[in-house]
């Protein structure tokens, strides 16, 4: 087996636990181990750490598949750590309240750059890292065993494969083609998603939680869905009664689905508005208007990509939750998020504050936000817990 060596005092991360070996802790590559290869790992004494996947492309240079150097990665290494996800996923009851929920969440399942979706029987993979892609056939005929009634759909269709130096790409895996809308349960809510051309596999569903958590702050509101997406928060606030719910977002697109998504429910569009555009902008249209709201929900995407777009993105989030601090009612209700992982709760905290001492409000956070028990977070893999978000009143 080809091996990696780490410099000096770098094995620290790993006796840790951490699944991540970056490119600058590596001092020798003994052999010339192809993209997603799996390395044996040793310190500068030559001993051995465990085994990862290689990636000469990506400043993560291994992923680890294991702590454990005798182990071998091969099908059944991948039908274990996915049967075991599996089992996790089962013993807290999600399917007694909905039929869409994550199975495999990359490294905090031990399965680095891999990510399962299910989807009424329909399984949406991700293949993020070179690992992921050099073992994939091997984890699809895993998958193939211990959900054999299921069709396997592939969504490597994002940017951040390029980093690792791999083509993006989409397609059945096994089984049917997904039909162009599958219709999930939450509770007592539905939704159509679009799981070939959707954002992430589909859906937010690591926002399944906080969907139910906020429904309370709805009832009698006139409230602004900023990033609305196909409707998600904004079918909760009229299923609670809201007085009025206006959704933003750039696509016209989903915003047909989220249209269609309110009448699956046999909600009224009376209440209803469906804006296209950009939210930045948008927030600065109602403030020059004057306009007031009860409630507003600001879920943007990923506004932090790297460390390079750090300073950048700070400044997006600070920008949006200021112009809604401004727009919301005396007693209004903030529920605001991130899903930037480099950004920590402390300072996504900290953001809010600016905000609203630049809008000269007092905000009181009254609801911590974050992901639900199926996107599991290992305890040594802090960057696992990228979604944070809090629930603010304005004063």
């Amino acid at each position: 087996m080809k091996k990696v060596i780490l410099k000096p005092f770098r094995e620290k991360s790993v006796l840790k636990r951490h699944p991540w070996i970056f490119s600058g802790a590596v001092e020798k590559v003994q052999g010339t181990p192809s993209p997603g290869e799996t390395v044996l790992i040793l310190n500068y004494k030559n001993e051995p750490l465990g085994l990862g996947s290689y990636s000469p492309k990506s400043q993560i240079a291994i992923r680890i598949w294991t702590f454990d150097p005798e182990e071998r990665i091969g099908e059944g290494f991948f039908f274990k750590r996915i049967k075991r996800a599996f089992n996790l996923r089962k013993d807290l009851n999600i399917d007694d309240y909905t039929n869409a929920y994550r199975i495999v969440n990359s490294e905090s399942d031990g399965l680095p750059g891999v990510i399962v979706d299910y989807y009424d029987n329909f399984l949406v993979c991700q293949f993020l890292s070179a690992g992921a892609e050099y073992w994939k056939k091997e984890i699809v005929s895993a998958l193939k065993e211990i959900f054999p009634q299921s069709s396997i759909y592939e969504r490597s269709d994002v940017l951040v494969r390029q980093k690792e130096g791999l083509e993006l790409k989409k397609g059945v895996l096994a089984g049917d083609t997904p039909p162009d809308r599958i219709k999930i349960k939450e509770g007592d809510i539905f939704y159509w998603v679009d799981v070939k051309n959707g954002h992430k596999t589909g859906f937010y569903l690591d926002q399944r939680e906080n969907r139910k958590e906020t429904s309370i702050y709805f009832t009698d509101k006139r409230v602004l869905n900023c990033f609305s997406y196909t409707g998600g928060f904004g079918i909760v606030a009229l299923k609670s009664n809201a007085k009025e719910v206006i959704n933003i977002d750039s696509s016209a697109k989903v915003l047909e689905l989220a249209k269609e998504n309110f009448i699956l429910n046999s909600l009224s569009l009376d209440k209803v508005q469906f804006l296209k555009g950009n939210v930045f902008r948008f927030l600065r249209y109602f403030r020059d208007k004057g306009e007031e709201f009860d409630a507003i929900v600001l879920d943007p995407p990923k506004l932090i990509h790297s460390k390079s777009t750090f300073d950048r993105g700070l400044a997006g989030y600070k920008d949006i939750n200021l112009l809604a601090i401004k727009l919301l009612k005396t007693g209004g209700t903030l529920i605001t998020f991130s899903c930037s992982g480099l950004l920590q709760p402390s300072m996504f905290q900290k953001v809010i504050s600016d905000a609203s001492i630049d809008a000269k409000k007092e905000v009181k956070i009254v609801k911590r936000l974050g992901m639900p028990c199926d996107h599991v977070v290992d305890v040594n893999f802090p960057e696992g817990l990228y979604l944070k978000g809090f629930v603010c009143k304005v004063l």
